[in-house]
């Protein structure tokens, strides 16, 4: 049981939890426990003021029961009959049959279970869910409210990153069943990074970084976030994403003449010290006052094969710092 709901379950003085706090738990959007509450019934037992919803540990039980049917495809009205009846020993009463739109008939789906995430926080195991539903409103939501709450680099680390690789870590064993949830999740990641890089321009006078995936590498995610936390700190970034040929990184330093490089591997297939070489060698600028791009290597393809006198930053937080230092000289 989560430990907001054992700790209402051992005080109940504690009081109850905000809808968005509950919708962070469970990994549903906060509209869709307001449509289930107005629509059936499944909604707190007191109001705060008497409009406020406060959910108490029995109230999320009921939500529990209803999200484990409607992910096994049983319609959210006939789910909400279920979750009332086995909540109560009395006949059921109060919801109408009114389906949500476009579920009405749909047959039931063996869903995948939960995500193996363990003791991560609570927006972490509620991300999963919603992962795992394939619900991407609540995903899109709860990306957007845990950036803004912790910052770019603490959701990355905390809520984010733990979410990924326990969905890496399921499909990977288990047949890839999960490989849709994978993409689902990695694209709307992708889409909350972006959002977070565009809310303020760059400022004028630092250095460009340069950031790359190596040739045949084509895990992006990571840089994308260090593209978002760059941008966030108004310092300007090229981001050139998958698998950038050798040819075309070559020419892109030329032209954008950036303070840094950074080259990303995720395995050590990838990893190419030859071509760290060849980005630092190439130089541009006029005669007697030619520059060569300072180059940072990142990702576990590096691990145990690192360039002489790589820079190679162990998370996204020394990556940020150590760019934003070279950027600004």
């Amino acid at each position: 049981m989560d430990d907001a709901v054992s700790t209402l379950t051992r005080d109940p003085a504690v009081g109850g939890l905000t809808t968005g706090a509950v919708a962070r738990l469970l990994g549903v959007a906060p509209t869709t426990l307001r449509s289930w509450d107005r629509r059936y019934g499944i909604g707190p037992a007191s109001r705060e003021g008497g409009r406020h919803r406060r959910w108490t540990a029995a109230d999320i039980r009921l939500l529990e029961c209803m999200c484990g049917l409607t992910n096994a495809g049983m319609p959210p009205a006939e789910a909400a009959r279920a979750a009332l009846a086995a909540a109560s020993p009395g006949p059921l009463s109060g919801p109408d049959d009114h389906e949500d739109e476009g579920r009405a008939g749909r047959p039931a789906s063996h869903a995948p279970g939960a995500l193996p995430i363990g003791r991560a926080r609570r927006e972490c195991r509620g991300l999963a869910r919603a992962a795992v539903r394939l619900d991407a409103h609540a995903m899109d939501e709860l990306l957007a409210a845990a950036i803004e709450r912790y910052g770019l680099l603490a959701a990355w680390e905390s809520v984010i990153m733990p979410t990924l690789h326990a969905v890496g870590r399921k499909w990977e064993t288990a047949e890839e069943r999960y490989i849709e949830v994978e993409h689902l999740l990695s694209w709307h990641v992708s889409s909350a990074l972006r959002r977070a890089a565009s809310q303020r321009p760059p400022v004028a006078g630092s250095g460009v970084s340069l950031l790359a995936c190596t040739p045949g590498e084509s895990h992006t995610l990571a840089l994308e976030a260090l593209t978002a936390g760059l941008a966030q700190q108004g310092l300007p970034v090229r981001m050139f994403g998958a698998a950038l040929p050798v040819e075309a990184m070559e020419e892109a330093v030329r032209r954008t003449g950036p303070a840094a490089v950074v080259l990303w591997a995720q395995s050590r297939s990838t990893a190419s010290r030859a071509l760290v070489a060849r980005v630092e060698s190439i130089e541009w600028g006029v005669r007697g006052a030619r520059r060569r791009p300072v180059v940072l290597v990142a990702g576990p393809g590096w691990a145990g094969q690192l360039p002489p006198g790589a820079r190679h930053p162990s998370g996204l937080a020394e990556a940020l710092d150590a760019l934003a230092a070279i950027s600004r000289r």
